[in-house]
Formats: structure tokens, sequence, C-alpha cells
């Protein structure tokens, strides 16, 4: 069950502004009522975020046997096919109507440090199918993962916490962030329109599973958010595109740090079919970073709500759960 959709509205925080109370009260404000907020002047240029767009079209208008000679690897880097990602199994009869790109911390296959479960060599285009497209992308995970902790310390402020306390190596000094370019086709190449009564989305209902996410999209329609996931029914609404800026959310790892005082709020991809772009940057601590309850978001009164876990494990898990089984390709890969 849930309601008819209408639009919400999120605060702005802008870090180019120089009242810092200002913008840790606003985005406390965003975490406790629906875990979702804008982020303005960030330092990126809009020529470039332009760039980078133009560069993920370009992929994603490459013949499906292109793309699939880069078909995602056990390191989850590489392309994910239309169908590929079950987001919300309960009420999805297919996958997602959507296309993807990983592209993570690049780790030589030599360093010591690719063998664990998300480092290593990232899956790239070749440069005579698409020159510079490599290069754009790098300069754009560095650029994203500074905004990102820009973010985190604003965060780190409104949890009562030390500016600085997410900027350790064991955090976000040495932190999985993971790039992912974004493609729902429109309804006239899949025959496909949204419809959530028929359990038929662009990417069904879930929560991100790290830290922070900073999506950029163009200009349509599509996200929706449901700040109570336990009502009933549930109520979705509409999240507007903003130019130039970042739709930022929580993750599940920042609630269970939080105990619950901050949401990882449920989305969802909702299209009328239209084509629709969007690059998530999804940012998680360290692979060994032990993820429990913050000892400021704990009382007697209030005792820790998730047991501790690593970061790996709980990001393990949860990609497990949400895509297909490599070997469903096997015979499909060039």
């Amino acid at each position: 069950m849930e309601s008819s959709t209408s639009r919400t509205s999120l605060n702005c925080i802008s870090l180019a502004d120089p009242d810092i109370q200002r913008s840790v009260a606003l985005l406390k404000q965003a975490c406790l009522d629906s875990g979702f907020f804008y982020v303005l002047d960030h330092g990126i240029s809009q020529e470039f975020m332009d760039e980078v767009f133009a560069e993920s079209k370009k992929f994603f208008e490459l013949p499906n046997s292109e793309k699939m000679k880069l078909l995602r690897n056990e390191k989850n880097r590489g392309y994910t096919p239309m169908l590929d990602e079950i987001l919300d199994p309960e009420n999805q009869v297919n996958g997602d109507y959507k296309e993807g790109y990983y592209i993570g911390v690049e780790v030589p296959a030599d360093d010591p440090q690719s063998n664990k479960p998300f480092y290593g060599p990232n899956q790239w285009p070749s440069e005579e199918v698409l020159p510079k497209w490599r290069e754009v992308m790098e300069q754009y995970h560095r650029e994203a993962l500074r905004v990102a902790k820009s973010v985190a310390r604003i965060i780190a402020l409104a949890l009562n916490l030390d500016a600085d306390f997410f900027d350790r190596p064991e955090m976000l000094g040495d932190s999985i962030a993971t790039l992912r370019l974004l493609h729902y086709e429109g309804g006239q190449k899949t025959g496909q329109v949204s419809n959530p009564s028929k359990g038929v989305y662009g990417a069904g209902a879930h929560s991100d599973y790290g830290l922070i996410t900073l999506l950029a999209t163009d200009d349509v329609v599509g996200l929706q958010i449901c700040k109570d996931r336990n009502a009933q029914p549930q109520v979705w609404e509409y999240v507007a595109p903003v130019k130039g800026g970042f739709i930022v959310n929580l993750g599940d790892m920042l609630e269970r740090w939080s105990n619950s005082i901050f949401r990882s709020t449920l989305h969802r991809v909702v299209l009328d079919g239209q084509e629709r772009y969007s690059i998530a940057f999804f940012v998680e601590p360290s692979h060994d970073c032990v993820v429990e309850c913050l000892p400021t978001c704990k009382s007697e009164t209030n005792p820790p709500k998730f047991p501790p876990i690593t970061c790996s494990a709980y990001l393990s898990q949860r990609y497990k759960d949400t895509h297909a089984d490599l070997s469903t390709y096997s015979d499909g890969k060039a």
C-alpha cells in the first residue's frame, strides 16, 4: 500500500558558507527529518560536471557487445546490465530497469591491498573506443571524494564529534569510495514505464549501504523518498533535481553509527518513460573499520541498537544480496 506522490522540500547546505554552525544546524535538521539534503557550492565546476555526464552517455551508447566486454567482476568493477540488480525483491517482478558502471579506488593488481574485497584495478574502456574517458572519471572520483569529506566534517559536528572524526585513516582516510554511472533507458527502448502497482521500477526501494551518497542527476525527475518506511500506507515524495548541486543522503552505516538518531531513508526511482542519467558516489570507510555505536549516541536509557560489524563484511553481504550471480552471464560475456 502506498499513497500518491508529491514533491518534498529539502534543506540546502552551501559548502561556501562561512557560518559553519548554520550548516551544522541545517544538516542536523535534515538528518533527523528525512536523511536527504542538497549540497551546493561544492567547488566542482558545471563545465566539468557536464563533461562527466557527456562521457557517461558515450559509454552507454556503445553496442551491448562492447559494454559486455567490461561486465562487472567479483570486485564489483565495470558494467552492470539492465535487470542485473534487484533492490526490492519483495515488490519487484524483475530487476531494476537501469544499467550502470562501477568505478572504485584504483589499486594495482600486484599491490597487497588489492586482496581486499573492494580494492583492485578498475576496468576501463579502451582509449581507441573512448579517449579521455578514464581521465575524466578518475578526476571526478577525486573531486567527489573531496566534497564527501567536507560533508562528513559537518556530519561529525552535528553528532557532537570532532570535525576531523571521519578523516582518520580507518575512516575516510583510506576509504572505499565507489563511483557509479547510471542510465535509465526510456520507455521507447524498454517498453517499460515504472508502475509500482505492478512491481516495475527504474530502481526498487532501498537504502544505501555506507556513510553517505552524493548524487548528481540530469533534469529528469525520478527519485522518490519515503521518510517513514513503517507507515501504512507508505508515502512517497519526489525529490527535484538541483542544477549544479548534489542530492546527498545518509547510508545504513551512519544510521548504525548514530544509533538510529540519523536516518538512512528508503528511496527508489520511478520514471514516466523518459530516459534519465545520474551519477552516484558511494562513500564508505576503510575495509577494516568497525562500525559501532558512537559514544555521543548512546546512554543508559539508549543502549546500542546494532552489533558491531566491519565495513568489509557488511558491504560484501549487501552487494551479494542485491546483484545477480555472475555465473548467469557466463555464456553472454564477449
